[in-house]
């Protein structure tokens, strides 16, 4: 746990260059991930309805909204957060950003695994909405209002527009669309 928090706290001032001293430990998205943190370790004890309830609180205070059942990696960042909604069968990898309005959902059609996997160093960015049981590989840039459905995204991408395009791979310039779930390996 002490690992992880300093990870969260790095991940701070490697992203923000407006965090100074120890105001880190007032950001939202620090607040939401910790209380998060606690929350998912009731959850994985399968203590009834207390980690939903702290969760709401958790969602009440910091305007983030982040299931307990979600599995998170260390070094989360979360810039300006209000109004993320992480849902209760999402992962997230280590060494991610998150800023505001990002929606990693579920199509209401899936019963078992319903949300996102976000790999490492994942940025997503301002009002993007990811949904479905996709995978989102490593080092990859998802641009502001970007919609991802249904569709995995491959390493090493940036992803942009609505419905989502890759517009860069292997740092090449392209234009093509996502692959289909079960095509992204072919990249």
């Amino acid at each position: 746990m002490i690992r992880t928090l300093i990870e969260d706290i790095r991940a701070i001032y490697r992203n923000d260059p407006a965090a100074r001293n120890l105001e880190v430990f007032f950001y939202a998205g620090f607040h939401a991930i910790w209380m998060h943190r606690f929350t998912h370790i009731l959850w994985n004890l399968g203590i009834p309805l207390i980690p939903r309830i702290l969760s709401q609180i958790n969602r009440f205070l910091t305007g983030i909204e982040i299931h307990p059942g979600a599995k998170i990696g260390k070094g989360l960042f979360i810039d300006h957060g209000m109004g993320i909604v992480v849902g209760e069968t999402t992962e997230i990898g280590d060494h991610c950003v998150l800023f505001h309005n990002v929606t990693l959902g579920g199509t209401g059609k899936h019963k078992a695994k319903r949300h996102p996997t976000i790999g490492d160093r994942v940025h997503i960015g301002t009002g993007a909405i990811i949904l479905g049981p996709v995978n989102v590989g490593n080092d990859v840039m998802i641009g502001a209002n970007a919609f991802i459905f249904m569709h995995d995204v491959p390493d090493n991408c940036t992803v942009v527009g609505s419905p989502g395009r890759i517009v860069r791979l292997n740092n090449e310039r392209v234009d093509m669309k996502l692959p289909k779930t079960d095509d992204a390996h072919l990249l």
